[in-house]
C-alpha cells in the first residue's frame, strides 16, 4: 500500500514584528509532519497528540500544597476510579474538618460534650489533623472550684467592714452544697448545673443527701434478696451449691427439673446417686427446697414457736433460722411417721433449708393428688377408712396432728393414700394442737362426703374418733367451747408443772408422755 502524506501547509512565519507572532487570530506555527494511514489510526498516536495538545493549553501545574494528590511517580492516575476516589477523600476530609469546628464551637467548655464522631466521613486513624487535636477533658474549666486555693482564716470571715463574708453565707455554702453533690453515689442522678452557678440551702441539700442514702440502701437490700432468695421456679446462689455438692459427692446422679411450686417451698425430682453404708438412696427423690423470701412464714409461726421440740430456739430476731428449723421440723416428722408405718415420703438427707426425700411417683412423673384424681365407689371408700386409719395412728403413735390435711396434701399411688407436707405438724400438746385437728377433720369430712362415701362421719364424730375424746357438744359453737376450754387446761398444767402431759387423753389411755 502507497503511504500517502498527511501534511498541514502553512505559510513560512518568516521576521515580522512580535505582535504578529503572538497574534491569537494568526495561524500556529507548525511544522509539517508525515506519518502513514497505519499511524494515524493508533490509538497510540492519539493520546500522545492528545498529551501535547493539554501541555500547550496548560503548560504550569501547580500541585497542591497537601491532600491526596501529592503522588509519586508510580501513582497511576490515569485511571478514572483512582481520581474518583482522590477527590471523594478531599472532600471527606474538608467535611471532617468543618465537622469539628462545629463541635467545638457548640461543646466550647461545657462538662457534657456533643460528638460528631459517628457523622465523619474519614476514620479517626485517616486524619491528619488528630494529632493537633487536644482533649476538651484537659483544657475543661470546673466553676465550682477556685482558680487558686483560698483558705479561711481562723477567725472565720473574710474581709473588712461591709465587705465582710463568714463561712455561713448563704452564696457561699449554697455553691458548696451544689460542689458535694456529686460525692453522692453514681447511681442518683444529681443532673448538670455547669455554667448556671446553682445555690442550694443547707436544707434543700440535707434532704438530697438524705434521700441518696436512702436510695442506696435500698439498692443494697433489693441486691440481697435477689441474690439471696429463692424464686417461684429458680433457687439462689447458695441453695444452688448445696445442689452441686450433693450431686458432685454422689447422693445425687442429675437434678431433672421442677415438679412442683408451693407458698412455702419449690419440690425439684433428681435421680439417686451411689448408695452408702449407712444410707440407702431411693432411684428417684425429691428436693423440697423451702423459700428464704420470707413472705410466707411472717404468719406460720405459730406453728413452731409452741412446739417444745423447737420453743427453746425459736427467735423472731433471726428469721432465717426458722426456715431451717421448718425443714428440720418436717424431716422429724417424717421419720416419726415412717417408724409408725405411715405411708409418706422417706428422708434421706437434710442440709440447711434443702430437704431430700424418696419420690413419690414413677418415671418423673408425679402422683396425682387426691383431689385430682377420679376414683370408683370402693376406691373412694377404701381411701376413707385409710385416712381415718392413719388420722388415728398419727395422734396416737407419733403423738401428731397433720393441721393442714386435706385432699391437697394426700397423694393416690399404688392403690393406697400417702401423706405429704407436715412441715406444720404439731404435736397435740400444742396450745392449738386440738383445734387444728377438728380443722383436718372438717376437710376431711367435707371431702369424701361430696365423694359419696355414704359411710363418712362428721367433723365432730371423726375428731372423737381420732382423738379418743368423748365430747357430748349438740352444735358446732359448744364444740369448739369445749376444745378450747380442753386447750387452756393443757395450757396451764405445762406452764405449771413444766411437763409435757396431756390433761385431755381419753378415759383407760395412758398419758401421753413424748421424749
Amino acid at each position: 500500500m502507497d503511504s500517502v502524506g498527511v501534511a498541514a501547509a502553512a505559510p513560512d512565519a518568516g521576521p515580522g514584528p512580535a505582535w504578529q507572532s503572538k497574534c491569537p487570530w494568526g495561524a500556529p506555527s507548525t511544522t509539517s509532519r508525515s506519518c502513514s494511514l497505519a499511524d494515524v489510526m493508533s490509538e497510540q498516536l492519539a493520546k500522545e497528540l492528545q498529551l501535547e495538545e493539554e501541555n500547550a493549553a496548560f503548560p504550569e501545574v501547580v500541585a497542591a500544597a497537601e491532600g491526596p494528590f501529592i503522588t509519586g511517580e508510580n501513582t497511576d492516575t490515569s485511571s478514572d476510579l483512582m481520581l474518583a476516589q482522590m477527590l471523594q477523600m478531599e472532600f471527606d476530609r474538608e467535611y471532617d474538618a468543618q465537622l469539628r469546628r462545629e463541635e467545638k464551637k457548640i461543646n466550647g467548655d461545657s462538662k457534657v460534650s456533643i460528638s460528631f464522631e459517628n457523622y465523619r466521613k474519614v476514620h479517626p486513624y485517616d486524619s491528619d489533623s488528630s494529632e493537633d487535636e487536644v482533649d476538651w477533658q484537659d483544657t475543661r474549666h470546673d466553676p465550682y472550684r477556685a482558680d487558686k486555693p483560698t483558705t479561711t482564716p481562723r477567725r472565720g470571715f473574710i474581709g473588712k467592714g461591709k465587705d465582710i463574708t463568714t463561712k455561713h453565707d448563704e452564696v457561699v455554702c449554697g455553691r458548696k452544697n451544689t460542689a458535694r453533690m456529686e460525692n453522692f453515689a453514681p447511681e442518683f442522678q444529681v443532673g448538670d448545673g455547669i455554667g448556671m452557678d446553682l445555690k442550694l440551702s443547707n436544707q434543700v441539700f440535707n434532704a438530697l443527701k438524705q434521700h441518696a442514702y436512702s436510695e442506696e440502701r435500698r439498692s443494697a437490700r433489693l441486691h440481697e434478696k435477689k441474690e439471696h432468695s429463692t424464686a417461684e421456679k429458680a433457687v439462689d446462689p447458695k441453695t444452688r451449691l448445696l445442689l452441686y455438692k450433693m450431686v458432685n459427692s454422689g447422693m445425687l446422679e442429675t437434678i431433672t427439673g421442677c415438679i412442683s411450686t408451693g407458698k412455702e417451698s419449690v419440690v425439684f425430682h433428681a435421680y439417686g446417686g451411689n448408695a452408702t453404708e449407712d444410707k440407702v438412696i431411693p432411684p428417684e427423690c425429691a428436693i423440697k427446697v423451702f423459700k428464704t423470701t420470707l413472705n410466707e412464714f411472717k404468719n406460720r409461726d405459730k406453728y413452731i414457736k409452741d412446739d417444745y421440740r423447737f420453743k427453746d430456739r425459736f427467735s423472731k430476731l433471726n428469721p432465717r433460722k426458722i426456715i431451717r428449723m421448718w425443714a428440720e421440723k418436717e424431716m422429724h416428722n417424717l421419720t416419726r411417721m415412717q417408724n409408725a408405718g405411715i405411708p409418706c415420703p422417706q428422708v434421706v438427707s437434710l442440709k440447711k433449708h434443702v430437704l431430700v426425700m424418696s419420690f413419690i411417683g414413677q418415671d418423673q412423673v408425679p402422683a396425682p393428688k387426691l383431689k385430682d384424681v377420679t376414683l370408683s365407689s370402693e376406691d373412694m371408700k377404701k381411701a376413707y377408712y385409710q385416712i381415718l386409719n392413719m388420722m388415728q395412728q398419727l395422734y396416737r403413735e407419733c403423738s401428731l396432728v397433720h393441721a393442714d390435711l386435706s385432699e391437697y396434701n394426700m397423694l393416690w399411688h399404688d392403690g393406697k393414700v400417702w401423706l405429704i407436707d407436715v412441715s406444720q405438724s404439731v404435736e397435740p400438746t400444742h396450745p392449738h394442737g386440738l383445734e387444728f385437728l377438728f380443722r383436718d377433720c372438717r376437710n376431711v369430712s367435707q371431702f369424701f362426703q361430696k365423694g359419696g362415701v355414704a359411710e363418712a362421719l362428721n367433723e365432730r364424730e371423726l375428731f372423737n374418733a381420732v382423738s379418743g375424746l368423748n365430747i357430748t357438744a349438740d352444735n358446732e359453737v359448744d364444740f369448739q367451747a369445749e376444745i378450747e376450754a380442753l386447750e387452756k387446761m393443757n395450757e396451764d398444767h405445762v406452764q405449771n408443772h413444766g411437763k409435757k402431759l396431756s390433761t385431755f387423753s381419753s378415759d383407760g389411755d395412758p398419758p401421753i408422755y413424748d421424749e
